[in-house]
């Protein structure tokens, strides 16, 4: 789906593959490859196309034609790499643009990004299994299963593993990310 909408907003701004690259600064190739559905792009790759095109992330996911009721099932899912590759979220909820429910598994030592960043939503982090480690500005927090945190985007964050144990996460974001 991400391959096909990708395609539809580079032809309708008549660029071409490598005109897009190099605007989103990445390699035709990868492009090429996300297109035909070869490969999925990591969320760095979608924020510089959308950034791009002038859109958010949602909207290179948004079906104008989503049904008003949608059942995610495992194995169909889309799936979205963090900015530094270590996490890969499934995609829960339809490409309405409207809300973004996201679960992942976190092994441990992994991270959603090496750096703390921001951006502008309110985000909520369930903790399904295991222990979640959420750093928000110079403070730590620490989440156990069952609990959840919520907490302004606007503040640079992250989430880590510092467990021995794998980590399960639903993560909601409101408006989804650009």
């Amino acid at each position: 789906m991400i391959g096909e909408r990708l395609h539809e907003l580079r032809i309708a701004r008549n660029l071409s593959l490598r005109a897009l690259a190099e605007q989103a600064g990445v390699s035709p190739t990868l492009l090429s490859q996300i297109e035909r559905g070869v490969t999925e792009p990591s969320l760095t790759t979608l924020r510089r196309l959308a950034t791009v095109f002038g859109e958010s992330v949602a909207s290179l996911f948004a079906d104008p034609a989503a049904p008003s009721v949608w059942i995610s099932r495992p194995g169909a899912r889309t799936t979205l790499g963090a900015p530094n590759g270590q996490i890969r979220y499934e995609r829960l909820t339809p490409g309405n643009g409207q809300l973004e429910v996201l679960h992942a598994i976190l092994r441990p030592g992994e991270v959603s990004s090496t750096d703390l960043w921001s951006h502008p939503s309110l985000e909520c982090a369930y903790v399904v299994t295991g222990t979640l480690t959420v750093d928000v500005g110079r403070t730590s927090h620490t989440v156990v299963a069952g609990e959840s945190i919520t907490l302004d985007s606007h503040q640079p964050h992250r989430y880590r593993n510092t467990s021995d144990t794998p980590t399960e996460i639903v993560l909601a974001i409101n408006p989804p990310t650009p």
